[in-house]
């Protein structure tokens, strides 16, 4: 099957459907499953625009009402995980996921799923430190810090995914894994995005949390967003035990703008019907672990070795087998949208921002159905006053378990983190118009490394035929990249994860000779939201290994980089 993958999606729907829709005609596939790595902004009306974490200035409606509304219905089935400009009040109603219209699927804080026999899972939100122990208290409408604090990641939902056992096929997060840059092409990376160099030599580009994630689940694929630049990057795992090694091929792409890498389409096995199905493990989990959820501001810390409390929480045969009789056995996710406000009616013309107001919180019935059949809490209904369904913690049968050194890194303790704020940007383009085409080469074997190409596909939107055509816009080759191998730019090379063997490497070969030019500079436009901010905690430092933070002091001296747009910063914003 194919699966197409997109970076931020900055509520451009219209543009990344049309974008699908035309690669299937030029190519005769049909996309099974669009993955959207954050900044989805499923903004239904001028309320949800209102919890959105950008300046005034630059809220937009954009697509997404259109799809809510039904006036529209989205051609391919879209999962996405939640970024840093999103409508939180929409998605704070779907903690475990949900429909957000039809043919929408949100995945949650955290989630995972199935479809044709993969398994996806996602994290959304990005990692701020001072957050991280914190339970999900915030609840519209969202004071000037919690409207940015919601989308942070907790450690509940960290903690849960690192419960999974198996296989893991793919993984999205909005924010890049850190330390992946060093699995790629770092200095094309650096060279195009010149700022990133000071965080990349002290390791503070990037997610920690991710990163965790990342060496523990081991996916075949990791996607992500964000940054707003294509990287790819391969990464290793070996098995001390067994000594195999397992392959991480990761991708980050960039948000839906012209001439900008945002858009990927990989071809995958599939063993099972091509149906989205909940993963029997994680709703296991999330039943094992709610006496864990919090929605207090005060740090909590995940169970460890140790105590009497159960701190490990894989599930059993026998404890999986009991949520598949919860779910009646049918574990197909059930097509139940249901609208929970009024869709934009786009006859009054551009909202006047300053006269709306947030909106009150609202329970979704999605969500209280499901909470109800697995015995979870929804945060949001204990946030409004509801009762809580367990609070008892499981045990552990034995007394005095054994420790080791990575049961012991159970959390992330902020008295390590660095506090100093982040740079912002506002970029970047208009009008979406580049895509990745997929292009097969027959004449190389099964097991090759580049038995499956993906080159940039230099195609533009007409602009004589506007951008509101409700079907797919025409488009027309872009002189600007004529001379470049043929017309087409060299992009990654993603082989099938069939041909991944354990026990051998089936090393997966980035072009790095061409992969600047996958990335772009562009960044000249004030019309979007503001660019990625990232965490400045600091970690083990590359020869010595060892735990360094830095004081208040040593970050006021730090070089600060001159930015594009520098007047409409707002000093008090916190993250892209």
């Amino acid at each position: 099957m194919y699966i197409a993958v997109e970076g931020c999606s900055h509520g451009e729907l219209d543009t990344i459907y049309n974008s699908v829709t035309r690669l299937e005609q030029i190519h005769g596939f049909t996309v099974d499953l669009l993955l959207c790595c954050g900044d989805f902004q499923s903004v239904r009306n001028e309320q949800d625009l209102k919890c959105m974490a950008c300046p005034v200035k630059y809220m937009e409606m954009r697509d997404f009402f259109k799809y809510h509304s039904g006036e529209k219905k989205a051609p391919v089935l879209t999962i996405f995980i939640g970024g840093n400009h999103e409508a939180s009040n929409y998605l704070q109603e779907f903690p475990y996921g949900g429909w957000v219209a039809p043919n929408i699927y949100y995945l949650g804080y955290a989630g995972v799923i199935r479809f044709g026999g993969l398994r996806i899972g996602g994290l959304s939100g990005i990692y701020k430190g001072p957050d991280y122990l914190k339970g999900h208290f915030e609840k519209p409408p969202y004071s000037g810090d919690s409207v940015r604090s919601v989308y942070h990641v907790r450690n509940l939902e960290v903690f849960r995914l690192k419960q999974l056992s198996g296989e893991s096929d793919i993984m999205m997060s909005h924010d890049w894994p850190r330390g992946i840059y060093h699995h790629g092409p770092k200095e094309k990376l650096v060279k195009w995005k010149q700022h990133f160099r000071s965080e990349i030599e002290n390791s503070s580009l990037g997610s920690r949390a991710a990163e965790d994630l990342l060496k523990k689940l081991r996916p075949k694929y990791w996607f992500s967003g964000h940054l707003h630049v294509k990287f790819p990057a391969v990464l290793r795992h070996k098995d001390e035990n067994t000594q195999k090694v397992k392959v991480t091929k990761f991708l980050a792409l960039d948000k839906c703008l012209p001439r900008r890498d945002f858009l990927q389409v990989i071809d995958v096995p599939s063993t099972h019907p091509l149906e989205l199905s909940y993963d029997a493990e994680w709703l296991t989990i999330l039943r094992l672990t709610n006496h864990l959820l919090s929605v207090g501001t005060q740090s909590v810390y995940m169970p460890g070795p140790g105590g009497s409390e159960r701190y490990q929480f894989t599930p059993t045969k026998e404890e999986i087998q009991e949520t598949i009789q919860m779910m009646n056995g049918n574990l197909v996710i059930p097509k139940k949208f249901t609208s929970t406000a009024e869709t934009y009616n786009k006859n009054k013309g551009k909202p006047r921002m300053d006269l709306i107001h947030m909106p009150q919180p609202c329970l979704n019935p999605q969500t209280t159905v499901f909470c109800d059949r697995l015995g979870l809490d929804d945060p949001m209904a204990l946030l409004l006053g509801g009762k809580r369904k367990a609070l008892i913690s499981p045990k552990i049968n034995s007394p005095n378990p054994r420790l080791n050194d990575s049961e012991l890194n159970i959390t992330l303790e902020t008295s390590k983190l660095s506090h100093s704020p982040d740079e912002v940007e506002l970029s970047d383009d208009e009008n979406a118009d580049i895509v990745m085409e997929l292009r097969l080469s027959p004449d190389l074997p099964p097991d090759a490394e580049g038995s499956v190409e993906f080159v940039l596909s230099p195609i533009r939107r007409d602009d004589s035929t506007g951008s509101q055509s409700p079907g797919v816009q025409p488009l027309s080759s872009s002189p600007r990249h004529t001379g470049v191998l043929g017309g087409h730019r060299r992009g990654i090379v993603l082989s099938s994860p069939k041909a991944e063997s354990q026990s051998s490497p089936n090393p997966f070969t980035c072009d790095t000779s061409s992969a600047s030019s996958s990335l772009s500079e562009s960044e000249s436009s004030p019309h979007r939201s503001p660019q990625t901010k990232r965490t400045n905690e600091e970690e083990k430092e590359s020869s010595k290994k060892e735990s360094v933070s830095l004081s208040p002091e040593t970050c006021k001296g730090m070089k600060k980089f001159k930015r594009r747009n520098q007047a409409v910063y707002s000093s008090t914003e916190e993250d892209v």
